[in-house]
């Protein structure tokens, strides 16, 4: 079976300016910014003097956050915790969003966190403008020797480029290995079907009889260590894993033994959801702190110094 690794899916283009596609991460980038609006207006319609749950977390969330910023763009700065939280936020959300299964992730997508790249090397270079001048910034690409140098010129470019790929390759990286993983365990599950149906009835009803012998065995040992051995009561959890195993290959063989049902990929409910977790959820929000990390020091570097005496 190949494995086709295509771009975003297009829904529909825009007959202006020559075709302007609407494609499913401009859909999930949209559905992120309508929530982070939708949810800010309204939990800023809700506070209250005795903050309730959802509150309190999310002030300990934005304290957290100016807190972060205060200790790595210093407390003059502070001022910039809103679009770091922005930034922070539409990377975690964008990554999360394609645990829905119908939406893709936006940060998947190598166009969206490259304008994200972009943009943030379009405030550095117009800070840097602001306040030392045009000719003052062109300075900056001439250090160490007098003349303006290609590779610092090639290492100011290439900035916005190392960020974008790294958060992209992350995320697109992680589902492709869920892709692999999923259509390896499908192959597997219609072969190991295939050899219980085989065999009739005799396979899958043997397997179907084990396991139910197994999950009574783990019943019955659970029942006996948590009243004699309460300390050894997780070592039984390995005969509820076999059996549930062996139930379910035992149950879906005899469905295709009888033509009944054909080509379920049982090895494969799950395991890529797991994986699929940890790329979406931590891996996602390692990349999400990375990508803010790296905005708030490129920035910070590019606005002047804390006042002396503050």
């Amino acid at each position: 079976m190949d494995l086709q690794v295509t771009g975003a899916f297009v829904y529909y283009t825009l007959p202006v300016l020559g075709g302007i596609p609407i494609t499913q991460t401009t859909v999930s980038s949209f559905l992120v910014a309508l929530c982070m609006i939708v949810f800010s207006v309204w939990m800023g319609k809700r506070l209250k003097k005795r903050p309730d749950g959802l509150q309190t977390l999310v002030e300990k969330g934005v304290s957290m956050l100016y807190g972060m910023v205060g200790e790595t763009m210093g407390e003059h700065n502070l001022n910039w915790a809103p679009f770091i939280g922005t930034i922070f936020l539409s990377s975690i959300l964008g990554s999360l969003i394609g645990l829905t299964g119908f939406l893709r992730s936006s940060t998947a997508d190598l166009s969206c966190v490259l304008v994200w790249a972009v943009g943030v090397s379009l405030i550095i270079w117009y800070n840097n403008i602001k306040h030392n001048g045009f000719f003052g910034w062109l300075r900056g690409f001439t250090r160490p020797i007098a003349v303006m140098t290609p590779m610092n010129v090639i290492s100011e470019l290439a900035q916005p480029v190392s960020m974008a790929f790294r958060h992209f390759g992350n995320v697109a990286g992680g589902g492709v290995i869920t892709s692999i993983l999923y259509i390896a365990l499908s192959g597997a599950s219609a072969a190991l079907l295939r050899l219980v149906a085989s065999s009739g009835y005799i396979a899958g009803g043997a397997l179907l009889v084990a396991g139910a012998g197994l999950i009574w065995l783990y019943k019955k040992r659970s029942a006996y260590n948590a009243v004699k051995l309460k300390k050894e009561r997780k070592p039984a959890a390995r005969y509820l894993i076999l059996g549930c195993a062996c139930a379910v290959i035992g149950v879906f063989g005899l469905l295709q033994a009888a033509g009944a049902l054909s080509g379920v990929p049982v090895l494969a409910l799950g395991i890529p959801a797991l994986f699929s977790c940890y790329f979406d959820l931590f891996s996602g929000f390692v990349q999400a702190y990375v990508f803010t990390l790296l905005t708030m020091v490129y920035i910070s570097n590019s606005l002047p110094a804390e006042p002396a005496g503050k």
